[in-house]
């Protein structure tokens, strides 16, 4: 390589500088494009252990493993509502009639004077409201709806680039990881390999605290279900447990699931209508699904990160305040992830090693908290008499000397020498 033409260390800091605020100005720019992108990303890291199995317990390749898993994963995302919708859109069509009757009934009833016992109530503006408000929502306005129907066609383009982002990733993820890799100088490069690993295992934990929160809402949930006689409490607990992986949003849909079924079909058992059930299901969904925000998503995630537990109720508070559902989503791993990087950056600032181990414990329970040491007995006496029992082998117990009583009983029975010499 010829060294005339290399830049000079002064040009390079300027490049490094200009590239750096080019970045971080496209980011700005671009802020809603790697919104979808790190929502694509995520779908990718939730689907790739299932293409990393294929590939390393079958002999296929990974682009034939990330095209069966993505394509089955698309069918169940998409093919499964299609198939449901006809059914959801007539059920859904008869609560609306339903509740349309409802509202002009009780419209009927107001614009009249009401007389109850001797007293006359009259509540005709209150008839005339609710006509108008059930106007107003079954007949938008036309710039409205143009303007849902602009929302729409974005988010449907915004979907489809998801899709196709989530292929990519899953794809080309190793050349991508290759090639960022190749950027660092080689006397770091085993460095930041190993940071990438460590920041892999915050994931991997955070997926398995993932799936063991889902296992837990989707059981509570269908137990409970069969408990109020609901039909389908199988799927709708099986729907709990799902939609319990995306915050707000997924519970939601689950509870409009569960109350639409208690609507339409009631209970087995409970004798109420079908709205009191439906009400019944909702303030058991939302007391059910407190407990697991507040209480159960803090434990599990704090602990398979390492996490304390009311620190990650804090910040998935404060990331649902700020950024929604993602960042409710994604905000415990990446604190993790900017820990473990942190402590990275702090040990080569000071002159010390990269890492502090190996690695292998990392996000590991301690064998205290897998096998705790069993509670001592308050006893001195018990202690004692555990202890020589410890100490005297079990071979020597059976021949250990006997008590003196004993030994006098048994004198008698030993043959007397002068006596044998006398009978002779």
């Amino acid at each position: 390589m010829n060294t005339e033409n290399q830049w000079s260390l002064s040009f390079r800091y300027v490049m490094g500088i200009v590239f750096f605020a080019a970045l971080v100005a496209f980011i700005f720019y671009a802020r809603e494009a790697i919104r979808n992108l790190v929502i694509a990303a995520f779908v990718a890291y939730l689907i790739n252990p299932a293409v990393v199995y294929l590939t390393t317990r079958t002999k296929m390749t990974r682009i034939a493993a990330v095209n069966l898993v993505y394509f089955s994963s698309l069918i169940l995302l998409v093919g499964v509502p299609a198939t449901l919708t006809p059914i959801f859109y007539e059920e859904a069509q008869n609560v609306i009639q339903d509740l349309l009757n409802l509202s002009n009934q009780l419209s009927n009833t107001l614009s009249q004077p009401v007389q109850i016992g001797g007293l006359v109530f009259h509540l005709e503006a209150w008839g005339q409201n609710l006509s108008q408000v059930q106007g107003a929502f079954l007949t938008p306005l036309p710039e409205e709806a143009l303007q849902l129907l602009e929302t729409t066609s974005v988010g449907v383009l915004w979907f489809l680039i998801i899709l196709v982002s989530v292929h990519l990733f899953l794809s080309e993820w190793p050349r991508l990881r290759d090639k960022l890799f190749s950027f660092v100088l080689p006397p770091y490069r085993a460095e930041m390999e190993e940071l990438y690993r460590r920041v892999r295992r915050v994931w991997m934990a955070y997926l398995r605290g993932q799936i063991v929160l889902m296992i837990i809402v989707g059981v509570v949930f269908t137990i409970t279900w069969l408990i109020l006689g609901i039909p389908g409490a199988l799927v709708l607990g099986v729907l709990a447990g799902l939609f319990t992986l995306v915050p707000d949003v997924g519970p939601f849909i689950a509870a409009v699931l569960a109350a639409g079924v208690a609507l339409l079909e009631g209970s087995t058992w409970i004798p109420l209508s079908n709205f009191w059930v439906a009400g019944i299901v909702v303030v058991v969904y939302l007391v059910l699904i407190n407990l697991k925000n507040f209480f159960l998503r803090p434990i599990i995630m704090g602990r398979s990160v390492h996490m304390n537990e009311a620190l990650v109720l804090i910040v998935i508070l404060i990331a649902t305040i700020l950024e929604g559902v993602m960042g409710a989503l994604l905000v415990v791993p990446v604190i993790a992830s900017l820990i473990v990087i942190a402590n990275y950056l702090q040990r080569r600032v000071l002159g010390l090693p990269p890492f502090e181990d190996d690695g292998s414990m990392q996000f590991v329970a301690p064998p205290e908290k897998i096998r705790p040491p069993r509670r001592k007995w308050r006893g001195n006496e018990k202690r004692q008499q555990l202890d020589e029992e410890r100490a005297v082998p079990m071979g020597t117990l059976s021949n250990s000397p006997k008590p003196a009583a004993s030994s006098k009983t048994e004198s008698p029975t030993k043959p007397n020498p002068d006596r044998t010499k006398a009978k002779k």
